[in-house]
């Protein structure tokens, strides 16, 4: 008969840091206690143990993966490992794939380093001074 210590438990941050959805086992925590991760469509804790079978909704920036865990792990390994670990779903794949596109065809927004230069202030000058002639 087997003791309780010796079955190994597979937590939900374990698990997302070693299919490769956080960068760190701490931020995949994180992500879990402010609710981004469900497990079949309830909020859990970090240390929720996770089986074969579970329908998780992971939600990271502007994207959600709906996936189906395949298997368990709590050792990081390559992406092709990982990407056993679960599958996602068809209709996940296709809204991020749209979302993407959206986001991709937006326009950059404007960027500056910082304070601008003697040139950048004359050529500001000239635009808004050009500006006042209409």
């Amino acid at each position: 008969m087997q003791s309780d210590d010796t079955v190994e438990k597979f937590r939900i941050d374990k698990w997302l840091f070693a299919a490769r959805f956080f960068k760190t086992r701490s931020l995949a925590a994180e992500a879990i206690e402010r609710g981004r991760v469900s497990v079949n469509d309830h909020r859990v804790k970090p240390a929720k143990v996770l089986a074969i079978g579970d329908k998780l909704t992971i939600r990271i920036n502007n994207y959600q993966y709906d996936v189906e865990v395949l298997g368990l792990s709590n050792k990081r390994g390559s992406a092709s490992i990982a990407q056993q670990l679960y599958r996602e779903t068809n209709e996940s794949r296709e809204k991020r794939e749209l979302l993407a596109a959206r986001l991709k065809a937006q326009p950059q927004p404007f960027y500056t380093k910082g304070r601008p230069t003697k040139r950048d202030r004359r050529e500001i000058e000239r635009f808004t001074s050009n500006q006042d002639d209409y």
